[in-house]
This record gives C-alpha cells, sequence and structure tokens, in this order.
C-alpha cells in the first residue's frame, strides 16, 4: 500500500475511534441507558473500526 493512502486510513481510523470513545463515555456518564440511536452509532462505529483495521492489515500482507 502507498505510504500516503496507509497514512489516509491511519488517521480515519483514528476518527472513529476517538468518536466512538466518545459516544461511550457520554453513555456511561448518563443515569439511563443510551438511545437506541446511540447504541446503533457505536455499533456501526465498531464496524467500521474493524472494517478499516481489516483493510489496514490486508493491504499491509501485499
Amino acid at each position: 500500500m502507498a505510504q500516503h493512502d496507509e497514512a489516509d486510513l491511519s488517521a480515519l481510523l483514528e476518527r472513529l475511534k476517538t468518536a466512538q470513545r466518545n459516544l461511550l463515555l457520554t453513555a456511561a456518564r448518563s443515569a439511563t441507558l443510551p438511545s437506541d440511536g446511540a447504541l446503533r452509532k457505536i455499533s456501526e462505529l465498531e464496524g467500521a473500526i474493524a472494517a478499516t483495521e481489516a483493510l489496514i492489515q490486508e493491504e499491509r500482507e501485499r
């Protein structure tokens, strides 16, 4: 993988992880259960994180 592509993917991965972490911390600070929308967003971010990590790994193995 081109070094520039890997840097872009790594930056995306960090943004996704930060967004998910912020949502989780917000949910943890609340006295109630997170909304269905918040839970869905956390789950969607987990999928995007996994896909990004897998792509980085695939490209490194080429």
